[in-house]
């Protein structure tokens, strides 16, 4: 586990929730609603098929394998995130060689 540096408000809580002086207010039905709702957030039920050069793969399995996930789950990922807005193009707004 890495060591991480908390802040002085960040550590009071933590030293709190480790003492018991917090305690959960998620009632059963509220949970399972949130159960639902992550379930069909990542529910796969659709295949597609794509053609990609032998290099994109290798650079897709390479970050992957960085990640510790499957090269089809972080191309899944990749998807997802470009979709939601999260995963912007940095590249869409800048000049060209050619307009400089």
């Amino acid at each position: 586990m890495s060591k991480t540096k908390l802040s002085k408000e960040e550590k009071k809580l933590l030293d709190a929730l480790d003492a018991g002086e917090y305690e959960s207010v998620l009632t059963e039905s509220r949970k399972k609603e949130l159960e639902a709702i992550a379930n069909n957030t990542f529910k796969k039920d659709k295949t597609i098929n794509i053609r990609i050069s032998n290099r994109d793969l290798t650079a897709i399995q390479s970050r992957a394998l960085e990640e510790g996930i499957p090269y089809q789950t972080f191309v899944s990922s990749i998807i997802h995130k470009y979709i939601s807005g999260s995963l912007k193009d940095l590249t869409a707004n800048k000049p060209s060689k050619q307009t400089q």
